[in-house]
């Protein structure tokens, strides 16, 4: 429990510190007119609030990446935390911010686009295709990962059926992606960005006030099947201490800030709260099950992350 409490402790302090070293390294200016401003359209790029483009920004980096990836990064051991912590403080925080505050810097263009005006064309359109199968396979995991837990959750007949969730979720993302981002993303993503951050402070004020049995930090290989911890650790705990995926979505929101100074609130600390949640579900996952780690291996073995996910829920909520 101490080091849980502890790794949670330095993701705070973390941000009000070396998060605040990153912006002052790269020099926001508060004067500066952004594109949110500047190339305002009505459509992509559109002046919103700080605090409802953190919950976007968070929503959009988060998902289940955060959850999932922290419940299977579990089953190494609590070195995991050890890796979510300085991971998203020093790595994947930072990517965040930069990514954000770059795009904002040159019109609130993507990430290819920026690659292609300093490294040639050749680059961009590399970038552009690595981009797009990036999300390809980002948006395929984002579909049948949330469509598997809705058909679990005890509904009857089409409701029960996972590709009818899938084909819901496929129709969400295209209205979402063709409408200015004030009409449904704006008004629909904070508020589930709100209930993911409401579901992991529930689990973890629950794993405090049950007393559960966190593990401590050791660095030994606690992993069931033998994987090594390097470098199968750090890519199974991707989301929760650093993404490339991210460079992708802080563009959209740097097309929405007014302001420079609130990209520290926004990219970092939107990375820093994926990091808590990383550590919350790595935290529940060691510690939910009977026997452990060994316990958490048999109820993945039965049905993947998804499973563990539903039952800490049901249990601890």
């Amino acid at each position: 429990m101490i080091s849980f409490l502890l790794s949670m402790v330095l993701l705070i302090v973390g941000y009000f510190t070396y998060g605040v070293v990153v912006e002052r390294i790269f020099g926001i200016d508060t004067k500066r007119i952004t594109p949110a401003v500047a190339l305002e359209d009505g459509v992509d790029y559109v002046p919103l609030k700080w605090g409802k483009i953190f919950l976007i920004q968070f929503l959009n980096i988060a998902g289940l990446g955060p959850i999932f990836g922290a419940v299977m990064g579990a089953l190494f051991c609590p070195a995991a935390f050890l890796w979510i912590v300085f991971g998203t403080i020093f790595a994947g925080g930072v990517h965040d911010y930069l990514s954000g505050m770059m795009s904002m810097r040159h019109d609130g263009k993507s990430i290819p686009e920026i690659v292609g005006m300093y490294l040639g064309d050749g680059m961009r359109q590399v970038m552009r295709v690595f981009s797009i199968i990036l999300l390809i396979l980002v948006g395929t995991v984002f579909m049948a990962g949330p469509a598997g837990l809705l058909a679990n959750l005890g509904f009857s007949g089409i409701f029960a059926n996972k590709f009818f969730w899938v084909l819901v979720i496929l129709a969400y993302y295209f209205i979402a992606t063709v409408l200015p981002v004030d009409k449904i993303i704006a008004k629909i993503y904070p508020v589930f960005g709100v209930v993911l951050l409401i579901m992991a402070v529930g689990v973890g004020f629950m794993l405090i006030a049950t007393k559960a049995p966190i593990p401590e930090i050791t660095l030994t290989n606690m992993h069931p099947s033998g994987l090594s911890m390097w470098p199968m650790l750090f890519i199974t705990i991707a989301c929760g201490a650093i993404s490339g995926f991210h460079a992708t979505q802080s563009p959209l929101m740097a097309r929405c800030l007014s302001n420079e100074s609130y990209g520290h609130k926004v990219f970092y600390g939107a990375m820093v709260s994926e990091g808590m949640v990383a550590l919350i579900w790595a935290a529940a996952a060691m510690a939910f099950f009977p026997n452990g780690i060994a316990g958490l291996n048999e109820v993945v073995k039965q049905g993947g992350a998804g499973l563990v996910v539903n039952r800490v829920s049901m249990g601890l909520l």
